[in-house]
């Protein structure tokens, strides 16, 4: 884990270097924006993880182009994306993330999710537990916490991404307060105990989710589909289903 997490750390340097300059953006082919910033943290996380971890292959959102009749006989491999929130980037709001999680058998059991602006930094371990550490301060361990029903839900809403399904999921909830966020960090304040629920009723890729999935299982939470199905990681489709982030 400090070897992923040093590698999360230097993808956000180059990031931020492009960040304090001009922002070029182009359009991929599904009219997502794409940035320097994208490519360079791809090119840092790359050449890290295959130097240190030389036996376990790689899907990362900018290089997701490996067939599945060669993915599908992977047991174990990273799930990487190197920048997330790259609108929040362009928009300069600070809040976007490096994101590199280890799946096993369809399962992310490790995760980090480097914050690059703030310098904070999660990382979990299934059945070991969750960190966060910040300004490289020391870690301290992070749990979900127990909702107040009566009190009403913080909930987590996406800052770029808003759904009519959301408006509709929310009207049999209590909701106390709502709180945007961008990115994977949507799952982070989840895992750190600074909201309770985080429903994700729109459209994501499995590069979005696995580090944060991994974070908030670590931390006590769960992610599942509405159904309380597991969401699978090296689909045939990397498109994920609907799902529900919750703490206890």
């Amino acid at each position: 884990m400090d070897i992923v997490c040093e590698i999360a750390k230097d993808a956000g340097q180059a990031i931020l270097s492009v960040y304090d300059g001009e922002i070029e953006v182009e359009m991929k082919d599904d009219k997502s924006p794409l940035t320097a910033a994208d490519k360079a943290s791809h090119e840092v996380i790359f050449a890290g993880l295959q130097k240190h971890f030389p036996d376990i292959p790689i899907l990362s959102e900018e290089g997701a182009d490996i067939p599945y009749e060669e993915r599908k006989n992977w047991s174990c491999f990273w799930c990487v994306d190197p920048l997330d929130g790259t609108k929040e980037f362009i928009k300069r709001n600070g809040e976007f993330t490096v994101n590199i999680a280890l799946i096993e058998e369809g399962r992310p059991v490790a995760g980090v999710v480097y914050v690059p602006v703030q310098d904070k930094i999660y990382f979990g371990l299934s059945g070991t537990g969750c960190w966060m550490s910040e300004a490289g301060k020391e870690a301290s361990q992070i749990r979900v916490r127990a909702a107040d029903l009566e009190a009403g839900l913080t909930v987590v809403m996406s800052r770029s991404h808003p759904s009519p399904d959301l408006e509709a999921y929310l009207k049999d909830l209590k909701v106390a307060e709502a709180m945007p966020v961008g990115s994977s960090l949507k799952l982070c304040v989840v895992a750190e105990g600074l909201a309770d629920l985080y429903p994700r009723l729109g459209p994501t890729m499995e590069w979005d989710t696995a580090a944060g999935h991994a974070v908030v299982e670590a931390a006590g939470g769960t992610v599942e589909q509405p159904d309380g199905a597991a969401l699978a990681y090296n689909k045939q489709n990397l498109l994920n289903p609907y799902f529900i982030v919750s703490g206890r």
